[in-house]
């Protein structure tokens, strides 16, 4: 066969043109920066709440008399407290206590509000109609007020300031999780199920449950961030771990008799706090365009 060279036709492609991707084979683009950067906090955050003595081996409890209120040098790259305790120490330790609180409230929250919110898109309309109103009288008080209100009865602590921001946070995900009940059991493959005649327990688990879940897991995270605010916040009123715990909330408290002499005590428990809610934000926006389809 001879093959003849002669000038391109009009006709024929460009060498220059894109090679087309393989049909199946979709790229997705890399996240941003400021995701990629929070979550690397986040992973320095697990880090430090599981292997503390990873990033700072010293004991965040003990204290040096010679030197107390020392600003940030070489030695204490933070500076120490009142006490003479390393600041960046205790904060570092404390990541474990505050992170612990959240994701026990957030959780407690998840659970219940999964289970009332099947429970109020499956019941009968009265039972939804109270439920819902309910879940609507709760959303309408501020969180923290809610979780003040629990703490007043059942007494400060540790245990009474995870189970109150949990209750705190609840009806969101119950309201949530109502209206993706109401979705599904309204969908043909629902209906189809019924007409074939399994149980309602089965219908739920392997129906309803999975394509209900959904969008929890993304308001999980940013819950997260909400339930560590409030618990930094109660803790700083007195009401979570009490000193000489290294909690953030709590080193705040401890450190705001101090802001004129030494404040380096409360700005780094202050930067952690901001920065763990802010890269759990971040994060969980992500996931939550992801899911809708959206790129980010």
């Amino acid at each position: 066969m001879t093959v003849t060279l002669g000038p391109a036709s009009t006709d024929a492609p460009a060498l220059t043109r894109a090679v087309p991707a393989r049909p199946g084979v979709r790229l997705r683009p890399l996240p941003r920066p400021g995701v990629l950067a929070a979550g690397a906090y986040l992973i320095l955050l697990v880090v430090a709440a599981a292997w503390p003595a990873a990033l700072a081996p010293a004991d965040p409890l003990a204290a040096d008399p010679l030197a107390v209120l020392s600003p940030p040098s070489v030695t204490h790259w933070f500076g120490t407290d009142h006490l003479g305790r390393d600041v960046l120490t205790r904060v570092v330790h404390g990541a474990g206590h505050s992170l612990t609180i959240g994701v026990a409230a957030t959780a407690i929250a998840v659970a219940g509000g999964v289970l009332l919110g099947l429970l109020a898109g499956l019941t009968h309309r009265v039972a939804d109609e109270a439920l819902s109103r309910t879940f609507d009288a709760l959303s309408a008080f501020p969180m923290l007020l809610l979780a003040l209100l629990f703490i007043a009865i059942a007494g400060s602590g540790t245990a009474s300031l995870i189970v109150a921001i949990g209750i705190a946070t609840l009806p969101h995900h119950a309201r949530v999780v109502r209206g993706q009940t109401l979705l599904v059991r309204r969908a043909n493959y629902v209906e189809q199920a019924v007409t074939f005649g399994q149980s309602r327990p089965r219908l739920v688990l392997r129906h309803v449950l999975p394509n209900v879940v959904g969008p929890v897991p993304v308001l999980a995270v940013i819950g997260l961030g909400e339930a560590i605010l409030a618990a930094a916040g109660l803790s700083f009123l007195g009401m979570g771990p009490q000193p000489p715990s290294p909690e953030w909330g709590a080193m705040l408290s401890e450190g705001r008799n101090y802001l004129q002499v030494a404040w380096w005590i409360t700005i780094l428990p202050g930067l952690a706090v901001t920065a763990t809610v802010v890269s759990l934000t971040v994060v969980g926006r992500h996931w939550q365009a992801r899911f809708d389809g959206r790129r980010r």
